[in-house]
């Protein structure tokens, strides 16, 4: 079957790439390396029943008992996973692709997602037969399910808490919100309305058909329609399993992962809630921010791509905020995943706070134009190495200097090397990116 986890759990098209016999399997490794008691929840894919029933049959197969959480955001299953002490979380989802995918994610119990290592153990375990018949029990020694009734009003309150402990309510917001008819539907615009906002929600409906479709936080011009509309403060765009969050401001301008961070990060540190002043993000994020957190005494740790690189080294440095430009943010101090409520409680209170609108508030950093271009080659491995190539960015990034830089990396999906340069100039972006993909193409056609 080839590599059964991506960068994100296990993924693929629902009943042929992702079958329910491979669900199957992983409810069962989940037990054998997480323990017995697993807290499951999924989002609105139709595709979800197959799979979450085949997942908790594999819990049940082995022992295990199921804390059954109906439709629920990702980050919600990571929070009960760890509220409520059980070995471990899984999710059926495939986030932001659209209604035929569908995916599994695991959590540890105490809401962390897997290390490599224990994810490979899990694998290996699942696309073992031997192993999987063999630790089926029988008669008592079958596992059961016990339904959560509480588990969203749990997470709710969660979020309500986190800004009501702070003496901030959001009374005067006039919010639009899209929750790209996912798993927030159940979830968001009820906290937004306890803590005060007017809230005018869209693709709140879901037939499993339609999650992702040309709404949520990848098809941001939804949100943007609705605001001016609504002449709305703020606009707030989930993706399915609402573990990531976009906005834009009154006059429709996106504020990505990137402003949130800059604006949130820089209200930490002037409450001293920003552990050695630093924020955490990907090597893609915006050279802006750098710049922008620079201003204000912040570093900024680059890791690779990926929310999983970020949380290990939030974890490692004894970081609070980091997060990707995406809209994979995560809190540390709330929840120990991206978490698309928590960020949205988080930016609004720093506008609360700070007495600021949501275009003031993310106007802290300047973003850089950036210029991607996408070279085609079979040979992508050989890049890292390609003397031509490395040779032409060094020079690129020496022109560039401290105003811009030059990424260049083999796509991690696709047969591509993607090159990008971001500069203080949109056409020096524009001429140096295609100067360098020139010579990919000359080196890897």
């Amino acid at each position: 079957m080839g590599k059964l986890f991506g960068t994100d759990g296990a993924r693929g098209i629902a009943n042929t790439q992702l079958t329910s016999e491979t669900a199957f399997k992983l409810g069962q490794a989940a037990v054998e390396f997480l323990g017995p008691t697993i807290v499951l929840g999924k989002d609105t894919r139709r595709s979800g029943d197959l799979l979450g029933c085949a997942v908790a049959s594999g819990i049940m197969s082995a022992g295990g008992t199921v804390l059954q959480l109906g439709v629920i955001p990702t980050p919600a299953v990571a929070f009960i996973s760890n509220q409520l002490h059980a070995d471990g979380g899984i999710v059926i989802s495939a986030s932001h692709n659209p209604p035929e995918y569908n995916g599994i994610k695991f959590f540890t119990g105490e809401g962390f997602k897997l290390p490599v290592g224990l994810e490979s153990k899990i694998a290996d375990y699942a696309q073992s037969e031997a192993l999987s018949v063999a630790k089926r029990g029988q008669g008592s020694a079958v596992g059961t399910i016990v339904p959560i009734d509480s588990a969203r009003q749990m997470y709710i309150d969660h979020a309500i808490e986190m800004v009501r402990g702070n003496g901030l309510d959001f009374s005067g917001w006039n919010i639009s919100l899209d929750t790209a008819h996912g798993a927030s539907s159940l979830t968001t615009a009820v906290a937004l309305r306890e803590l005060g906002a007017r809230v005018t929600v869209e693709n709140d409906s879901f037939n499993g058909d339609d999650i992702n479709v040309g709404c949520g936080s990848t098809h941001l011009e939804y949100v943007r329609d609705m605001v001016k509309r609504n002449h709305s403060d703020i606009g707030i765009a989930h993706d399915g399993d609402a573990d990531r969050v976009l906005f834009c401001d009154a006059e429709g301008n996106e504020i990505d992962g990137d402003m949130v961070i800059a604006a949130c990060g820089v209200d930490m540190a002037k409450r001293n809630r920003l552990p050695h002043m630093t924020v955490v993000s990907t090597i893609m994020c915006n050279l802006g921010l750098v710049h922008a957190m620079r201003d204000h005494g912040i570093s900024v740790v680059r890791t690779p791509v990926g929310d999983r690189n970020v949380l290990h080294a939030m974890r490692e440095g004894g970081y609070v905020l980091g997060g990707e430009q995406s809209g994979h943010t995560i809190f540390l101090a709330h929840n120990n995943t991206g978490d698309g409520l928590v960020t949205a409680c988080q930016f609004i209170s720093t506008c609360e706070r700070t007495d600021k609108t949501p275009a003031e508030a993310a106007a802290v950093m300047t973003r850089f134009p950036q210029v991607l271009v996408n070279v085609k080659t079979e040979r992508k491995a050989e890049m890292p190495n390609n003397a031509r190539i490395n040779s032409e960015v060094e020079r690129i990034n020496t022109l560039l200097g401290d105003d811009g830089r030059v990424l260049v990396r083999p796509s991690g999906t696709e047969p591509l090397v993607r090159v990008m340069v971001e500069s203080m100039d949109k056409e020096k972006a524009n001429e140096y990116a295609n100067q360098i993909a020139d010579v990919v193409k000359s080196e890897l056609a």
